[in-house]
């Protein structure tokens, strides 16, 4: 199954006001520094970037994201999608004032009355992140696993409204291990919402086979970083 169109997101993850990617999430795991974030939204920007998946990690691990940040990231002149720390209303609303065009939200999306509030409030402007591991999504930054299996948070997700899906296999994210495909089919079929793919990107080759399957766009981020594919080449599959 192919989408009508495919979108690539750079990522910028943001810890202690620098870009940097870490290993399978975990802040002590830095393993490229990639400078100012500002700057390196800049340069997706001018490379052909049309979005930029914006993480402040943070706001992923205290709860409390940087609308500065949004404003100085959304200052590139691109989409951005942002998550890290967005657990209330206010929060996203802030995150949409500050910028951005979309605001992920995780931890959040398991308080009861929480998905469907959100999802009438902000329409398309709100994802929801499935993060998962070992068949149990993680939540607080994923430092924690829950009970909560993926397929089952995307089902709430299509019966509460939600317009999109941001499926992220946790410990393929930084691995450059390819995207778990799996994952992403099971999602698909329990949702049949649109869905975006990350973790685990290494080549234009796992670009393609996410597209195949059916996903609107994927976030890379080690992978451009370290050059195994060019951003143009990337933004070559969005047409």
């Amino acid at each position: 199954m192919l989408t009508r169109k495919f979108t690539v997101y750079p990522a910028i993850d943001v810890l202690e006001g620098r870009a940097v990617r870490l290993s399978e999430g975990r802040r002590e795991h830095v393993t490229i520094e990639a400078g100012d974030p500002a700057a390196l939204a800049a340069r997706w920007s001018a490379e052909g970037a049309t979005w930029l998946h914006l993480v402040d990690l943070d706001g992923a691990f205290s709860s409390s994201p940087s609308t500065e940040l949004v404003r100085r990231v959304a200052a590139a002149g691109v989409q951005v999608q942002v998550g890290g720390g967005y657990r209330s209303l206010g929060a996203i609303e802030a995150g949409l004032a500050a910028g951005a065009t979309r605001v992920l939200v995780g931890t959040a999306a398991l308080s009861p009355g929480f998905l469907e509030a959100a999802a009438t409030r902000f329409g398309e402007a709100l994802v929801v992140a499935v993060d998962a591991r070992d068949g149990r999504v993680e939540v607080s930054g994923w430092t924690e696993s829950t009970n909560v299996s993926p397929v089952e948070l995307a089902r709430r997700c299509a019966q509460a409204g939600v317009g999109r899906l941001l499926v992220t296999s946790t410990g393929r994210d930084g691995s450059l291990a390819g995207p778990d495909l799996e994952l992403l089919e099971q999602v698909f079929e329990a949702s049949s919402l649109p869905v975006l793919a990350a973790g685990g990107i290494s080549s234009l080759d796992d670009l393609r086979a996410v597209r195949e399957l059916g996903c609107e766009g994927a976030v890379a981020g080690t992978a451009l970083l370290l050059g195994r594919f060019s951003l143009a080449d990337a933004v070559s599959l969005d047409r």
